[in-house]
């Protein structure tokens, strides 16, 4: 059985995570051929084809499906034992603010490896649905980094990608047709919230709050039980979700990371890990 190289795993991962053979080498730093050529040597170590190529990027078989899954837990296992011995010295307690919406999902792989190649530092994670509140925190010193959702082109941390804000509903239900249309909602103090009321009073549209929840989980499961109409960054999308057209105009927003002026190297560490990341790849960054 031949044995497959770490760095081919690595590749392919990249490319299994943004399905984009162009983003994937700009994030590895590789022309596009090379990851082409990568691919290719992997798909005979293996014996099997692990994407379909199109014009609108790439697409994973059943294999590359299965692969991925396998790859990731070797990557994780790999990683845990090169930091063990390399980032031994590095430590300290790392406090991470952000959002429901980036820690369940975008976030989650990048904090797996984060803690599996520095295994001596005290990963704590505060979540809150208010951006302002997570930036005061961290001012205050309660806070060593945040990646938080800021209205684009403001001010403020270093900003990663940029997306739209979108009205989404469910696909089995019209609630978006109702008289008084019913939305669900974070808490007050979220940009969403307050974006979605500031639209519909703008054009006269009449509604009513009928679900607030804390987490974005309880927002999308109202959304699907067909209670509310919901507004979520663009590129968060799930294939379950409709976007509704023909709603009023939202902001675009930006993910920004704030990083507290004086950190451990554990934190800037975590900073560059999720800067470098392909999954906030979308946007050119600019810091103040």
């Amino acid at each position: 059985m031949r044995d497959l190289p770490i760095n081919l795993l690595r590749t392919f991962m990249v490319v299994a995570d943004t399905l984009n053979l162009t983003e994937a080498a700009k994030y590895l730093h590789k022309a596009p051929s090379t990851i082409s050529m990568q691919l290719n040597r992997l798909e005979d170590l293996v014996a099997n084809p692990l994407m379909e190529r199109g014009q609108h990027g790439v697409r994973l078989t059943a294999a590359g499906l299965q692969l991925k899954s396998h790859a990731q837990q070797l990557l994780n296992l790999h990683d845990q034992i090169v930091g063990s011995f390399q980032n031994i010295d590095i430590g300290g307690k790392v406090r991470l603010g952000t959002h429901d919406q980036y820690a369940s999902r975008t976030l989650a792989p990048l904090l797996e490896e984060f803690i599996l190649s520095y295994p001596e530092a005290d990963l704590e994670v505060f979540c809150d649905h208010r951006p302002d509140h997570l930036v005061a925190m961290l001012e205050k010193g309660k806070l060593d980094i945040a990646l938080v959702e800021m209205l684009a082109d403001t001010e403020g941390g270093t900003r990663l990608r940029r997306d739209e804000l979108v009205w989404v509903s469910s696909k089995g239900h019209n609630v978006e047709q109702q008289p008084v249309l019913p939305l669900a909602v974070f808490d007050e103090g979220c940009y969403h919230r307050l974006y979605a009321c500031k639209a519909l009073d703008e054009v006269g549209i009449r509604y009513r709050i009928a679900f607030t929840s804390q987490s974005r989980a309880g927002v999308l499961a109202a959304v699907r039980a067909g209670i509310g109409i919901a507004i979520i960054p663009h590129h968060t999308v799930e294939d379950d979700l409709n976007v509704v057209e023909d709603m009023p105009a939202l902001p675009d927003t930006e993910v920004t990371l704030f990083m507290a002026p004086k950190v451990n190297e554990a934190t800037q560490r975590l900073g560059r890990i999720i800067e470098d990341s392909p999954m906030f790849s979308g946007a050119a960054a600019s810091a103040s």
